[in-house]
Parts: structure tokens; sequence; C-alpha cells
């Protein structure tokens, strides 16, 4: 089985850490740098999914876009972003236009990378 991980391009630590890590709650898995006054590396977690936070030049590009598949719980995950009353992203949460039984949810960071969360609507609803 292989894996993949992006790489999203970042310009500030702290935007990203409370974006990632303080909105989406992602975790940090680790970071890195060369010296206290050089570009960070990091990697962040949610569930199974690890994204690559770059501040070097040559990594990656800003704007890149990623799906996430079959995310589960998408509805109570988005509700879970709302509560959280984020003041610079208020995702919606659609009907995938491929597919009535799929909804979406699609965010975008401080520095225009976009993730779009794509997972099964609850079909049972409560009655």
């Amino acid at each position: 089985m292989s894996t993949t991980i992006p790489i999203f391009r970042i310009f500030d630590l702290a935007k990203a850490t409370e974006f990632y890590i303080g909105w989406l709650g992602f975790q940090k898995n680790r970071e890195h740098r060369f010296d206290e006054n050089a570009p960070i590396y990091m990697e962040v977690q949610l569930r199974d999914i690890r994204i690559h936070l770059s501040e070097h030049h040559g990594d990656c590009s800003p704007g890149a876009h990623v799906t996430i598949e079959d995310f589960e719980n998408i509805e109570i995950f988005h509700q879970m972003l709302l509560d959280k009353n984020y003041k610079y992203n208020r995702p919606g949460l659609d009907v995938a236009f491929w597919d009535a039984n799929i909804k979406v949810a699609e965010v975008i960071d401080p520095f225009n990378n976009r993730i779009l969360f794509t997972g099964r609507a609850n079909l049972f609803k409560e009655t």
C-alpha cells in the first residue's frame, strides 16, 4: 500500500498553526528547521490524513488543491468547524455535483491552498 502526502507552501507559521491545528483539528507530528532562522518544514495529521507544510520556497507553490475522499462523518466535522467560529473561513456543506449521496466542504488556508473534504451524506435522518 502506498501513501501520498501533499506539500502545501506556507508563509507564516502562526497563521498555519491557527488554521490547521487550531481550527481544522490537525495535530503536529513533527517539524524541522536547519537553524533558528531557517524556514520550517512540518507534518500535520488529522485521522489518517497527513499534510506537509513548508516555508521553503523550492518545495511547492501556493494555491494547491487536494481532495480528501470518503471523509467519515463529514456533517459532524462541518458543524464542528462552524461551531469554532473561525473568522477567516466558514465553509458550506454542499451536495457533490457528481453524486447526490456525497457531501462536500471546501476550506481554503491563509496561503490559498484548498482542501475539499468529501464524504457520504447521512442517509438515515432522524424523524
